[in-house]
């Protein structure tokens, strides 16, 4: 029978686990002190110990960290209603099998406790000289990478994509980021790097939107001398300069149709042939993808290859915007306050309460990026020790209140809604096509559309360019 030590200071969450526990046919042992539950493990053999991170006498890091050396083998998983940031990778690093937050499902405990054992099942089959302690090595990592990366925040959801990177970066799977402009795609591109095996080799980063086909493909392949003029030597491309590191194709939503095709050779073979040149190149890199678009709806319009779609979504990892995890403003408020505090060589220690309840009331349609600059320019602006709120953008203060309205009008009778909306899109279209005289590209971006998705538009509703 497993035995399950319960550490938490609240008498009725050790009680309802106790009973869930026990359901499951777990021997379980409780007690409200991280002190008693440290000698617990050191009088008797404990599988798996549920510990509480907030605690008065002894906290549920401290208790992880004794425990490693007294009850080496013992499993732990933590959980707390004051999730955050530091919190959840201070217990990573120091080997916590999984982190859960107050209020949680007990069906997810449930799952997580077997887990649990299945794990400390495995380690026991484990060769003596396989690695015992790779959660914590990996979790140092993750920590390590999260503090030299700036991914900031201590909602659910962020939590969820600490986990993720933990788990992924080791591996060489393809990733795929979606979410955003302004979520921190980047950043966690290179928090996965920095977990991972190759942080020492190159992470090298572009933004396929910023090169036209021909440009973009001798960018990443290479070229050969005399390719194309100009060609004066031979050139590696980005593929080849990241050799045993890391890519991070930022955007990879806008390639044309012909460069989707070149991509997924690549990946497929990991050979690639240089511009101009005859024989192939073996390349080692882990490539990282990043979008701000919906690929799925682009593979239905045609504009995006559903074979490369698979390649690169191998593992996907969604950022929610910034709206949708309020909780996480403050602390990165804060965050970018410290930095450029520090670097404009200002004392400013705080941001005052009507500053802060602005910034958590506003919606941030750029997201993180765009509260970096309003900080950014606030401590610019600022001449006294905290944030005041006129400091903060007029757009930021000032924002309008929405009404809600409905914008048409649903007339009597039976009523075409296809052919009402094919009829506003092509009218758009064409307005957008009039307004950059004819120029697809121009149009695309005014309308937020791909080159592709937008000719595929133009194509299926007969509009006259």
């Amino acid at each position: 029978m497993a035995t399950i030590l319960i550490v938490d200071d609240e008498p009725n969450i050790t009680e309802i686990l106790e009973i869930v526990l026990r359901d499951e046919g777990m021997e379980v042992l409780k007690t409200g002190s991280g002190r008693e539950a440290l000698a617990i493990l050191q009088d008797q053999e404990v599988d798996v110990a549920i510990s509480d991170i907030r605690m008065p006498d002894f906290s549920g890091v401290e208790l992880l960290r004794e425990a490693k050396q007294v009850a080496p083998d013992t499993v732990f998983i933590m959980i707390t209603a004051f999730a955050s940031t530091e919190t959840a990778i201070e217990a990573l690093q120091h080997g916590a099998y999984d982190y859960i937050t107050k209020p949680f499902k007990m069906d997810d405990l449930r799952s997580i406790a077997r887990r649990a054992l299945e794990q400390k099942k495995s380690r026991k089959l484990q060769p003596a000289s396989s690695p015992d302690n790779m959660e914590a090595r990996q979790g140092q990592k993750l920590f390590q990478a999260l503090q030299g990366s700036h991914v900031v925040g201590k909602s659910p959801k962020m939590i969820e994509v600490y986990r993720t990177i933990g788990t992924v970066a080791m591996g060489d799977s393809t990733v795929l980021i979606t979410g955003e402009s302004g979520t921190g795609k980047e950043l966690v591109a290179r928090a996965i790097h920095e977990a991972s095996r190759r942080k020492e080799k190159p992470f090298i980063s572009i933004n396929c939107s910023a090169f036209p086909e021909t440009l973009l493909e001798s960018e990443l392949f290479g070229y050969m001398k005399g390719a194309f003029t100009g060609a004066n030597a031979n050139k590696k491309g980005l593929f080849e300069a990241a050799s045993d590191g890391s890519i991070f194709l930022d955007e990879i939503g806008d390639m044309t149709p012909a460069m989707q095709v070149k991509l997924l050779r690549v990946l497929q073979e990991r050979r690639l042939r240089p511009l101009g040149g005859t024989n192939e190149v073996p390349v080692d890199v882990r490539v990282i993808a990043a979008t701000n678009q919906d690929l799925q709806t682009q593979i239905r319009q045609g504009s995006f290859r559903e074979d490369l779609y698979y390649r690169i979504a191998v593992i996907n990892i969604h950022l929610p915007a910034l709206r949708e995890r309020p909780e996480d403003i403050e602390p990165l408020s804060l965050f970018f306050l410290r930095h450029y505090s520090e670097k404009s060589g200002k004392g400013i220690e705080g941001i005052s309460p009507d500053a802060l309840r602005c910034l958590a009331s506003y919606s941030w349609p750029g997201n993180v990026r765009q509260l970096e600059n309003t900080i950014e320019r606030a401590v610019a602006l600022e001449t006294t020790s905290e944030i005041q709120l006129e400091r903060l953008p007029e757009t930021v203060r000032n924002r309008p209140i929405p009404v809600a309205r409905d914008p048409f009008t649903l007339p009597e009778g039976p009523f075409d809604l296809e052919g009402f909306l094919t009829q506003i899109e092509s009218s758009l279209i064409a307005q957008a096509l009039r307004q950059s005289e004819g120029n697809q590209a121009a149009a695309a971006q005014r309308l937020k559309l791909t080159k592709g998705s937008l000719r595929h538009r133009i194509h299926s509703l007969q509009i006259k360019c």
